[in-house]
C-alpha cells in the first residue's frame, strides 16, 4: 500500500515570507560595513601620518641605498656598489662597526647591574622611598637632551671637576675626552648614569616575586645571597631579557651624546665614532645620502639578526612561570 503523498502548491512556497533571522543579518551585514568606514574615519589621522611619515620614507630608504644620490643633485642607480664599498674599502665605517660595538658589549650589561642594584636597594617600604625612585628615574628622563651631553663634555674636560676631583686626592689630570683610552669610557659612564628606565622596570618584576618564597628560604637557612641566586634571579630572567633586547637596540642607536662629547667627528682616532655618528657624517655632512641610506639598512640588519640571536638563546636562561622543565 502506497504512502499518501502531500500536495503543495506553486503560490504557497512564493507567498512564503524569509526566515526572522535573515533580514537581520542582511542589516547587519550592512552595519558592519558603515561602522567599519567609521573607524577608519576615526583613524584616517593615524594612517595618514603612518604612510607619508613611516612606510614611505622607509621604501624610499631602501631605494637610495641602491642609488649615488647627494641631496643637492641629481641620484644614479649603482647597485650594490655601496654596500661593497662599505665592507671593503671604507676604513671609518670598519672604526665605526668596532666603536659601536665596543660601546654596546660594556655598556649595556654595567647599565642592567646598576639598574638591578638600585632597584633592589629601592623594594622596600620605607617612608619617601617614592621621592627616591622619582629622583634617580630623572637621569633617564632628561638623559638624552643636548644640554645633557654639553655637561657631561664639560665634566671631563681639562679643566673639569673630574680633574678638579683628581687634582684633590693627588692624583695627575687626565685629558678624557682627548686620550683613546678613555674618550669612549665617558660615553659609557653616560649611559650607566641614565639607568632609570631599566631600574623601573626591575623594580616592578621584583614587587611581583612572592614575598613567601623568601620567608621559606630563610626558614630552611638561606642567606641573602642564596635568595638572589635562587629566587630572586631566576624569576627575574624574563625581565633581565626584556631589558637585555631595549637596551641593546637603544645602544645600536646612541647618537646625541656621542655627536656632542666629540666635536660631531667621532674624535679621538675614531674611537667615539659611533654607528649613528658615522652615519649622520655620511648622509648629511659629505652629502652622500645614498650612502647613508645603505648604512641605515646594515644597522637594521645587524639588530634583528642580534635579536633574532637573543631569542633563540633566551630558551637556555629565561624561565617563565608556565614552562615545565
Amino acid at each position: 500500500m502506497s504512502e499518501p503523498t502531500v500536495a503543495v502548491s506553486t503560490a504557497s512556497v512564493v507567498d512564503q515570507k524569509p526566515p526572522r533571522g535573515l533580514g537581520r543579518i542582511r542589516i547587519g551585514r550592512k552595519d558592519f560595513k558603515q561602522n567599519n568606514l567609521t573607524g577608519y574615519l576615526f583613524i584616517s589621522p593615524w594612517l595618514i601620518g603612518f604612510f607619508l611619515f613611516a612606510l614611505i620614507p622607509i621604501g624610499m630608504s631602501l631605494w637610495l641605498a641602491f642609488t649615488n644620490y647627494d641631496i643637492l643633485g641629481g641620484w644614479e642607480y649603482v647597485g650594490l656598489s655601496n654596500f661593497e664599498r662599505m665592507f671593503t674599502r671604507d676604513i671609518r665605517y670598519g672604526r665605526s662597526l668596532a666603536a659601536t660595538f665596543r660601546y654596546v658589549l660594556v655598556s649595556v650589561p654595567l647599565r642592567l647591574v646598576f639598574a638591578l642594584a638600585i632597584a633592589m636597594l629601592l623594594n622596600t617600604k620605607r617612608r619617601g622611598v617614592y621621592w627616591y625612585r622619582a629622583a634617580f628615574y630623572i637621569p633617564s628622563v632628561i638623559g638624552g637632551s643636548v644640554a645633557v651631553a654639553v655637561m657631561w663634555r664639560q665634566l671631563f674636560g681639562v679643566e673639569g671637576v673630574a680633574n678638579a676631583v683628581a687634582t684633590s686626592l693627588g692624583l695627575r689630570p687626565v685629558n678624557w675626552l682627548g686620550n683613546p683610552d678613555t674618550a669612549l669610557w665617558t660615553l659609557v659612564l653616560l649611559a650607566v648614569w641614565q639607568f632609570g628606565s631599566p631600574m623601573l622596570i626591575f623594580l616592578a618584576g621584583l614587587r611581583q616575586i612572592p614575598q613567601e618564597m623568601y620567608e621559606s628560604a630563610a626558614i630552611d637557612g638561606a642567606n641573602g645571597w642564596q635568595k638572589f641566586k635562587s629566587i630572586t634571579l631566576p624569576l627575574l630572567t624574563p625581565i633581565i631579557f626584556f631589558n637585555l633586547v631595549m637596551q641593546t637596540i637603544s645602544g645600536f642607536k646612541v647618537f646625541t651624546q656621542a655627536f656632542i662629547v666629540s666635536g660631531g667627528a667621532g674624535a679621538p682616532l675614531d674611537t667615539t665614532l659611533v654607528y649613528s655618528l658615522y652615519l649622520y657624517i655620511r648622509g648629511f655632512s659629505t652629502y652622500e645620502m645614498g650612502y647613508a641610506a645603505a648604512m641605515a639598512w646594515v644597522m637594521l640588519g645587524i639588530i634583528a639578526v642580534l635579536t633574532a640571536i637573543s631569542f633563540k638563546l633566551s630558551s637556555y636562561w629565561v624561565y617563565y612561570e608556565t614552562d615545565v622543565r
